[in-house]
């Protein structure tokens, strides 16, 4: 075996143990039973750390702030950039007018004129309600590249957004409803 075969079978190799690495979390959580949130559980509310929607300066807390201010489910998905499972969130079926609000700081990040129906079992809207609300980075979790979502206040990961979405943006931000707390308008 030559350097460069060498090479190119040790490379093979770490990516087939990185692979594994990446998809035993989501193999456990598969195996894991799903059970819905409970529609009748009262969630307390939350005080946003700042009421206006400026998304400066930022919200930094410590991560026993984080999992103090946050449920688990929240924690897990904000801070852990965790997701949570499609159909669990009452937010997807939403369709009142109002404002849905960061879970993690209050910031506003997309309004229900923007909300659709993707069928995916996720909160989706095709644009954010501005778009300095939001930011966004490269995820490799799914071995795949996607575009993460965050909060551009607190940094809470908030769902992805994809190329499949109506007109007039042609995006689906694909949301959890966790990351999210809806107020009427």
């Amino acid at each position: 075996m030559n350097r460069r075969q060498f090479l190119a079978s040790a490379a093979v190799g770490v990516v087939a143990l990185s692979s594994l690495s990446v998809l035993r979390p989501l193999l456990a959580e598969a195996a894991s039973p799903v059970r819905p949130l409970d529609p009748h559980l009262k969630v307390p509310a939350m005080k946003p750390l700042r009421t206006d929607d400026n998304p400066t300066p930022p919200v930094t807390l410590t991560d026993a702030e984080w999992k103090q201010r946050l449920s688990p489910q929240a924690y897990n998905v904000l801070r852990g950039h965790g997701t949570e499972p499609a159909r669990s969130s009452p937010l997807d079926k939403q369709y009142g007018q109002g404002t849905y609000h960061c879970a993690g700081c209050g910031l506003s990040v997309y309004g229900s004129d923007a909300k659709f129906d993707s069928g995916t079992g996720w909160p989706s809207f095709y644009q954010p309600i501005d778009p300095t609300h939001i930011g966004t980075s490269r995820d490799w979790k799914l071995i795949y590249p996607r575009t993460e979502v965050h909060c551009a206040r607190c940094k809470g990961h908030l769902g992805h957004v994809f190329d499949d979405g109506p007109p007039p943006t042609g995006k689906r931000y694909c949301m959890n409803g966790v990351a999210l707390v809806f107020k009427p308008a």
